[in-house]
């Protein structure tokens, strides 16, 4: 890859680049640590020197480098030199640095690379300085949740900063949750909202999201911020949304995207909830149907099943797959049948999962490979969070 921002290296960089015996150090590139910087493997060498350097080695760069260090920032390469000083330098280095970034942090955090040194400055900073950066974006917060780069540094601001200095964050999202919460960037920001701000902050805005429950379960980017309210939330919280779900286990199960939630539900809801809604599940009906027998069967369903058998006791356990062993081999028939089984047999290892049902195993044959649900997670968002 060519060095970004030049069209001709110099003598020394293509030296450096091609010279694999020399052992070269700081010194030796004095005058020309901006085309380092913005080189690719002049950066890295750059990098890895600045880890281990004494103070008066660093200063050797940061002379150099703090002359353009707002052009170092937005460089595909360079950047990183910079995110270094935030981690290794001094006080009065980084001190420098975030005075070169007064009022462009906003520019900065929309863009690829400028983005990941605002983030990186915001962990390493003091408070003040912290304070000072981050209220450049006031006026500007859903502009950045919105962006693919500025998302990260509202979601850092809230890991990183304390509570008084990003208030006007918070307040921006009142009114604003479900939309942010439908966005694919939006709702990993209000899921880092719930993770690190206080009860006062946030239950206003939990408030407002128990509103849309019912259509936030079925959004493709909605069920990752419900699920995280389920793992991470309050009894009563958790107990709201089970409260959504109850009487809709069924539909809810069979859609992709708000299978996750009932899964969470039933792994992580209140007992009684959890009873409540593995009763709706395994209930028999006077024509003999349940809805187990039909999320059996289902490619999405199925790992709602699945989970019910990983979180109930020993006795509620034995009543399901009593329930489950006359489908076997029906089961063996659906692409995803096989997953269920595979769980069957994990709880009755020492049983033939087939001997319920008298057949052959040879005559149910299946149609294939299993296939498990793909990732529904937006970019860079975990799975199932």
């Amino acid at each position: 890859m060519e060095a970004s921002g030049h069209s001709q290296r110099s003598v020394l960089l293509e030296e450096f680049r091609g010279n694999k015996t020399r052992k070269y150090e700081l010194k030796d590139i004095c005058g020309h640590m901006i085309e380092f910087s913005c080189d690719q493997h002049g950066s890295r060498f750059i990098q890895q020197k600045l880890e281990q350097a004494t103070q008066e080695e660093k200063e050797l760069v940061f002379e150099e480098v703090a002359r353009s260090a707002r052009q170092l920032m937005t460089d595909v390469f360079g950047n990183y030199v910079i995110q270094k000083f935030f981690e290794h330098g001094s006080q009065v280095q980084k001190h420098v640095l975030s005075k070169r970034m007064e009022g462009h942090i906003l520019t900065l955090s929309l863009q690829m690379y400028g983005c990941r040194v605002v983030q990186k400055a915001l962990e390493y900073v003091i408070t003040e300085q912290q304070a000072s950066m981050v209220r450049e974006l006031d006026g500007h917060v859903l502009q950045c949740v919105k962006d693919q780069n500025g998302n990260h540094v509202i979601q850092k601001a809230i890991e990183r900063v304390p509570a008084e200095h990003i208030k006007f964050i918070i307040d921006s999202f009142h009114g604003q949750v479900y939309t942010l919460a439908t966005h694919p960037y939006g709702c990993r920001v209000i899921q880092r909202m719930f993770e690190h701000c206080d009860d006062a902050q946030t239950r206003p805005l939990l408030e407002e999201l128990h509103r849309y429950t019912t259509n936030l379960v079925q959004d493709q980017y909605g069920n990752y911020v419900i699920q995280h309210v389920m793992e991470r939330g309050r009894p009563v919280d958790r107990s709201l949304v089970c409260s959504r779900v109850r009487g809709h286990v069924l539909q809810l199960s069979k859609h992709k995207f708000a299978s996750n939630v009932v899964e969470k539900c039933i792994a992580y809801g209140e007992a009684k909830d959890r009873k409540a809604l593995i009763d709706e599940i395994t209930a028999v009906r006077r024509d003999g149907s349940s809805n187990l027998i039909n999320m059996m069967k289902d490619q999405y369903a199925n790992y709602v099943v699945q989970k019910m058998l990983d979180v109930v006791d020993d006795q509620q356990r034995e009543a399901i797959l009593h329930k489950i062993q006359p489908h076997i081999a029906t089961l063996r028939k659906f692409t995803y049948g096989k997953h269920l089984i595979n769980k069957v047999e994990k709880y009755m290892p020492s049983k033939d999962p087939m001997s319920a049902t008298g057949t052959d195993s040879a005559s149910a044959s299946g149609s294939g490979g299993g296939h498990s649900r793909g990732s529904q997670t937006p970019v860079s968002a975990s799975s199932k969070t």
